[in-house]
């Protein structure tokens, strides 16, 4: 019923515990997940949760902030598509989050690298016509502009995707709904800071909406603080339902149908 479209099963915090949370979604009925890449080095590893599992699928991509880590050629990301259960290129974005303190006091210009990283992604995401998983951090014009440099204005030939752990604001989710795009909700929904985030929650359209963990990180109320792991993805899906009529299973149902719609080769 519930899919986690976003989460991180090869980190070692979930990964030594993996028998007993995939005993734990099925008693949530959590019956898919979508395991995202974050560099290239991890990437056999990814790709081997999910061959071995029939609920879990794999991304390829290298996540915008890490550095000192194998730089993605347009190749690379290619070939790693190419491989069964890949269904989509990413994580990838722009992260400008607290830059300066974490960056050495760099500036915007000095994140060329992580720009043309991105679009590497997006022309992978494009020959592929694989969809993208994008992450977005304080740097939200300049996501949506190369988006659109790279030509993914949601016409044809675009590879489209998803914004996922949605925190920005209703301008850029219509900006990102404008493109194609799929808007992703995590645990962070279930916030109590979270006021702002739940009514952009009431304003995607159906069709374009996905829950996901981002586990380990960010479990949901009444976990949070804990390790999170997708069998807690029907929590997001409570809310939801809350913020916009139904029942969690409603939105379960929902947002598969979505999950399914976007990573076609899913099925």
């Amino acid at each position: 019923m519930y899919t986690d479209s976003h989460c991180h099963l090869n980190f070692p915090e979930l990964m030594s515990q993996l028998d007993s949370i995939q005993q734990a979604m099925v008693a949530a009925q959590v019956t898919r997940a979508m395991v995202i890449c974050t560099t290239m080095e991890k990437f056999d590893e990814v790709h081997k949760l999910a061959m071995a599992n029939d609920n879990m699928w794999a991304t390829v991509g290298v996540h915008p902030d890490n550095e000192g880590v194998q730089e993605p050629s347009l190749q690379d990301l290619l070939d790693g598509a190419a491989r069964p259960k890949v269904v989509a290129i990413g994580e990838t974005g722009l992260d400008y989050y607290q830059m300066d303190e974490r960056k050495g006091g760099r500036t915007v210009a000095d994140m060329e690298w992580q720009r043309e990283r991105f679009r590497t992604h997006i022309r992978a995401g494009r020959q592929t016509q694989l969809p993208l998983v994008i992450h977005t951090r304080q740097a939200s014009d300049d996501t949506i502009a190369i988006l659109k440099e790279e030509g993914e204005t949601g016409g044809a030939g675009c590879a489209g995707g998803v914004f996922h752990c949605f925190t920005e604001s209703q301008q850029v989710a219509r900006a990102a709904l404008d493109l194609g795009f799929y808007i992703s909700f995590s645990g962070i929904l279930t916030f109590k800071t979270a006021a702002d985030l739940r009514e952009v929650a009431k304003f995607v359209p159906d069709d374009r909406l996905l829950i996901e963990t981002d586990s380990p990180y960010l479990a949901p109320v009444p976990f949070r603080g804990k390790t999170n792991n997708p069998s807690y993805v029907p929590h997001v899906a409570t809310m939801l339902a809350s913020l916009r009529g139904g029942t969690a299973e409603d939105i379960g149902r929902l947002t598969t149908r979505n999950f399914l719609s976007l990573f076609d080769k899913t099925h």
